[in-house]
């Protein structure tokens, strides 16, 4: 078997993104003759197809699943050799992709990138924001190098360098009466009205579990991927919303919102999780930020 180069990897890998072979051309600004012959050369040259061909696009063989993640490992060392090789000529500037949930943005940027970026001026951020699936998915394939999630489900493919227990909140106007309890279950929390983060976030996940397991309906009046949206909903009167507290901070302290801990073992428990890539042999601009932010971030201070 010969082997692969960096043009085979890297058309390979925009088929898989990309779902097809006419999407990957248009994405790569070349014809789709080009990829569909590449994609050819490389499955001849190793003897197996890579991609079932489907009516709705390409699905990864057996095959095609071992050159991705040998593909992957390429980009990543290629990345960490790229970072060793500029600190030796003295430049040490890298870039660090983040993907969190949209409750710890403020967290992230107060308490972590404000002071590290005095001290590590040369390092560059692109800051993305996700559902918990898109956040191990972007870990796991290599599309983003640190994750912050909210209670994120048990997966081999990712690290998690930080985890702290931040229980659901239930959160409601300042003067709803089940604030003034010490903590509440879920089902005492299902007679207002209540919106909700779309399907694939932790808190919406953990909700709907634990709704199950009690035998109870959640119907929210909004479902929404923002969580400004919810923090406005309830402070417009409109209802109740369930989230952490950290992601609720300001407005707890101008006394706009109310939180009061759900006391269902499993909301209880809930955690943040900062996250790597498993097995990732981590640049040295990732591994100093991953660990400034596991010790600065609220999320992660029980």
């Amino acid at each position: 078997m010969e082997t692969l180069d960096a043009k085979a990897l890297r058309i390979f890998m925009a088929v898989v993104r990309f779902g097809s072979i006419r999407s990957a051309a248009e994405n790569m600004h070349v014809a789709p003759s080009v990829v569909s012959r590449q994609i050819a050369e490389t499955e001849r040259d190793l003897g197996l197809p890579l991609f079932d061909r489907t009516s709705r696009g390409v699905e990864l063989t057996d095959a095609g699943q071992l050159v991705l993640e040998h593909a992957r490992r390429v980009v990543e060392d290629h990345g960490l050799l790229a970072e060793q090789l500029d600190q030796l000529r003295g430049i040490q500037q890298g870039r660090v992709r983040i993907c969190c949930g949209e409750g710890f943005i403020g967290d992230l940027i107060e308490n972590g990138l404000k002071s590290f970026v005095s001290v590590y001026p040369t390092i560059r951020y692109e800051v993305q924001l996700g559902s918990t699936e898109h956040i191990l998915d972007g870990v796991a394939n290599g599309d983003t190098d640190i994750g912050i999630a909210y209670n994120p489900p048990i997966d081999t493919r990712i690290r998690s360098l930080a985890i702290s227990r931040q229980p659901l909140c239930f959160v409601a106007p300042p003067d709803h009466p089940l604030l003034a309890h010490g903590q509440v279950a879920l089902e005492e929390c299902l007679d207002s009205p209540c919106a909700m983060l779309s399907k694939g976030h932790g808190v919406t996940q953990l909700v709907e579990r634990v709704a199950a397991e009690r035998g109870v309906a959640i119907a929210p009046l909004i479902e929404t991927r923002s969580i400004d949206i919810l923090r406005r909903f309830v402070s417009a009167g409109l209802g109740v919303t369930f989230l952490p507290e950290f992601a609720v901070t300001t407005e707890l302290s101008r006394n706009v919102l109310g939180a009061v801990e759900l006391s269902d073992p499993l909301l209880f428990e809930a955690s943040a999780h900062l996250m790597v890539k498993a097995r990732r042999r981590l640049p040295a601009s990732v591994e100093k930020l991953a660990t400034y932010l596991a010790s600065q971030m609220s999320a992660f201070k029980n």
